[in-house]
């Protein structure tokens, strides 16, 4: 990955470059903060089905879907907003603007909008063909590789849905106590 040298480091936090965190690491950070989503999933869907009275997990599904969608978006454009999320910390990774500045909730939300490109595409496949869950599951795991991979051909190494909003990951140093 290549390192671009900035005078933005003050805004990134201690790391003087704004370096990409390898492939490995991110995906490990995304894996990380899929896990930990469940416990936001298991808590709006509480929420969601004590407010709505829903007593079948059919029952107001898509109303759900667009409940939990709301929540993620305010969930990353919140900690995006100030930089990281727990996953982030936990890997040194730090989202910012091209420059390396910290980036406004507008451009946060514009990013989680824009990562639905790890999804959109094959659930789209899958429902337009379908498949099963199972078969969703293996074309979702796939185009998630694929979606991965192409962060190869940026000459940063950055993922594209970065790109078309703005930001960046960088490495980042853990804050000292």
């Amino acid at each position: 990955m290549t390192s671009i040298g900035s005078p933005a480091h003050a805004a990134s936090g201690t790391h003087p470059q704004l370096q990409a965190p390898s492939l490995k690491r991110r995906m490990a950070c995304w894996l990380y903060e899929g896990m930990l989503m469940f416990g936001v999933v298991f808590i709006a869907g509480y929420l969601f089905s004590t407010l709505s009275q829903t007593r079948n997990a059919m029952d107001n599904r898509h109303g759900l879907q667009a409940f939990l969608f709301v929540i993620f978006g305010i969930y990353f454009a919140w900690f995006w907003a100030k930089g990281q999320t727990l996953a982030m910390k936990t890997w040194n990774i730090r989202v910012v603007d091209r420059h390396g500045k910290a980036i406004s909730q507008a451009r946060a939300l514009l990013r989680y909008t824009l990562s639905w490109i790890w999804f959109l595409p094959a659930l789209g496949a899958s429902a337009a063909l379908g498949l099963s869950g199972a078969e969703t599951a293996v074309i979702i795991g796939g185009w998630v590789a694929i979606w991965a991979i192409l962060s190869r051909f940026h000459p940063e190494g950055q993922f594209w849905h970065d790109v078309l909003a703005g930001t960046r990951l960088i490495h980042s140093q853990p804050l000292s106590r």
